[in-house]
């Protein structure tokens, strides 16, 4: 039997974290997971009853600035309910290089980010994280990241309710209208 060579392990990894026998409606974010830096699974069902903003990140990015506003999101709503989850992605321009530990590193040292922050995944096309891939079906194709710092909001719940594109900054009204009409009627855990 031939040896498994990274590209089939990250295939055979994305494959057990993605629930094919749901449909798009069916599925909730809590039904995916990430990996951390070290490798170890990070479920998104560790984050149930709690609004989520994932966010494809870079570290060479025009858009990187919006690190510092996404740490400042988290500082401002973590306590009511938010979690920022940051997913680096190389697949624009390859602007995330290097290890996943040195993008984290990068997050933590130049922005000062405390947010989670996960191994470095695929955002777009057909080979895209299970993640990437849902929010495609649920939202359509218009939700597809066409660059670095897309980012998706999913309720309390699991659910997809809103993506926003690149431009669109995390301190904005429109994103802070969107997480105040989101947030959990109660506080999580």
């Amino acid at each position: 039997m031939p040896d498994v060579i990274p590209t089939e392990f990250t295939q055979m990894r994305r494959a057990l974290s993605y629930p094919l026998y749901k449909t798009a409606l069916e599925k909730a974010a809590q039904d995916f997971l990430f990996h951390t830096v070290e490798g170890s699974p990070f479920p998104l069902a560790q984050f149930e009853g709690r609004l989520l903003l994932i966010v494809n990140t870079a570290t060479e990015c025009y858009f990187t600035r919006q690190l510092d506003e996404l740490q400042r999101l988290w500082c401002a709503y973590q306590m009511k309910g938010l979690t920022v989850i940051g997913v680096p992605c190389d697949d624009f321009g390859g602007q995330s290089p290097g290890t996943d530990a040195e993008i984290f590193r990068f997050h933590a040292q130049r922005y000062e980010v405390d947010f989670p922050v996960v191994a470095r995944e695929v955002a777009r096309g057909d080979d895209a994280h299970p993640f990437f891939l849902w929010m495609r079906e649920a939202l359509g194709a218009q939700s597809r990241p066409r660059w670095n710092f897309h980012k998706y909001l999913i309720s309390p719940e699991g659910k997809p309710v809103a993506f926003f594109p690149s431009y669109v900054r995390p301190m904005s009204r429109r994103m802070i209208e969107a997480i105040e009409e989101h947030l959990p009627r109660t506080r999580p855990l």
